[in-house]
């Protein structure tokens, strides 16, 4: 990206960049924020619009999160809580700044199209034909302002039979065939509980406003990205739906372990799970010889992985009754020293205790104003090495009203007359 920065800002002399604002000051200062300059409008609730919004924030991005006065993004009251402030809330929307604003009146919605003619992305995620109804739709955005990105994000689209559905992660977890083939055999359905579904979309929204913003560099014009949950699960499933195109029959639910590759699951060591993951054949005949077992890797039932996986039970059979003999710590050792993927089957609370984590620097610690000593989770880049660090923390609802709408030109007077028209929330 640092290069990309470069090419803009040369670019802006013919007035064809994106990084026109901050050209100078991404010249003297050597920041990690490749996308300072760029202005971004957060219409978005939840977890997949606001994660991808919070990443444009991380990366310099100016993000404006314009919310309803009563209430704001739903998250704000998913317990648990923080000084009232949802959990949920906090950890996908550090970097912005938040907005109170009423879009079901004439006033808010000026405001907001206002805003939008100047904005470089914007991101919304209502039911489909929302945004239309309140002015602030993919068309007429764009003729408002033809440089501007404009991100939808939705359930099932905004075209099809189920244009009009109402996604959330657990919904296409269940549509798309993902919690019918997630648990143990012979389970009943079961949920992913990290909603990965609606992170991917957050991904899928991100790198696809990343792209189109290059692409808006080198011919002038923005566009309209739609990305759905229903496309993510559908592109989550690639290889499933690939095995069961070859197959022609329904994946079995398989735990912990997979399908296509054994023995690659959880076993129970002599004092809690590990699971160990052998993936190919050079791996299986390593850790055979490891355990002093080198007949094990000649037998014609575990010679190869398809002769393991067809011979599934008894391959697993096998391999329990070894891992039973030693800890689970003593299996990571072994593995990690003669090259076997391996892990503990750790609880949340053993993963950030690990040393690993306080050595790439995945926890941030900061204090927010309002509340007090916090923690959240950094975003997965590093760039040349450089400490990740928070930048701003999660707003209060509404706490820059006043200072995001003069950030785009509004005066006093022309604030003072939204609060009257009751267009506006505490600031």
């Amino acid at each position: 990206m640092r290069t990309i920065i470069v090419q803009a800002v040369a670019g802006e002399a013919h007035g064809v960049g994106p990084f026109a604002r901050h050209a100078s000051l991404c010249r003297r200062v050597p920041r990690v924020t490749p996308l300072a300059g760029i202005r971004v409008l957060d219409f978005s609730k939840v977890l997949a619009g606001p994660l991808c919004a919070q990443w444009l924030g991380d990366l310099g991005a100016e993000v404006t999160k314009i919310e309803p006065p009563r209430g704001g993004d739903d998250t704000r009251g998913w317990p648990p809580f923080r000084g009232g402030v949802g959990a949920v809330f906090l950890s996908a929307n550090r970097n912005k700044k938040s907005l109170a604003l009423d879009l079901k009146t004439e006033a808010g919605r000026d405001a907001a199209r206002r805003m939008a003619a100047q904005a470089d992305v914007l991101i919304e995620s209502y039911a489909t034909g929302v945004a239309d109804r309140l002015g602030i739709g993919a068309e007429e955005m764009r003729a408002l302002n033809p440089r501007l990105v404009y991100c939808s994000i939705s359930g099932f689209g905004r075209t099809g039979p189920l244009k009009d559905g109402l996604g959330y992660d657990v919904i296409l977890q269940a549509f798309s065939g993902i919690m019918a083939m997630t648990g143990e055999r012979g389970g009943g359905p079961a949920r992913s509980p990290f909603s990965p579904i609606d992170q991917s979309t957050g991904m899928n929204a991100f790198s696809g406003i990343l792209a189109a913003l290059l692409e808006r560099h080198r011919t002038g014009q923005g566009c309209r990205l739609e990305v759905s949950l229903f496309e993510t699960a559908a592109a989550l499933l690639g290889y499933n739906f690939q095995i069961f195109w070859e197959k022609g029959s329904l994946p079995e639910k398989c735990g912990s372990g997979h399908e296509s590759l054994c023995p690659y699951q959880a076993f129970d060591a002599a004092d809690r799970p590990v699971l160990i993951g052998i993936a190919n054949d050079n791996l299986w005949r390593r850790f055979t010889a490891g355990v002093e077992r080198p007949e094990l890797a000649e037998d014609p039932r575990f010679r190869t992985n398809a002769d393991r996986v067809a011979n599934f039970a008894e391959t697993v059979a096998v391999l329990q009754a070894i891992v039973a003999t030693r800890r689970a710590d003593d299996w990571v050792e072994f593995c990690l020293r003669i090259g076997i993927p391996c892990a503990a089957v750790n609880t949340i609370a053993d993963m950030l205790a690990h040393p690993h984590m306080a050595a790439r620097g995945m926890v941030m610690d900061y204090d927010h104003p309002q509340l007090g000593p916090l923690k959240t989770m950094a975003q997965p880049i590093q760039f040349d090495g450089r400490k990740r660090t928070v930048g701003s923390p999660p707003p209060m609802l509404g706490q820059h009203s006043a200072e995001a709408l003069a950030s785009y030109g509004f005066g006093a007077d022309e604030i003072a007359g939204l609060r009257a028209a009751g267009a506006l929330g505490t600031s």
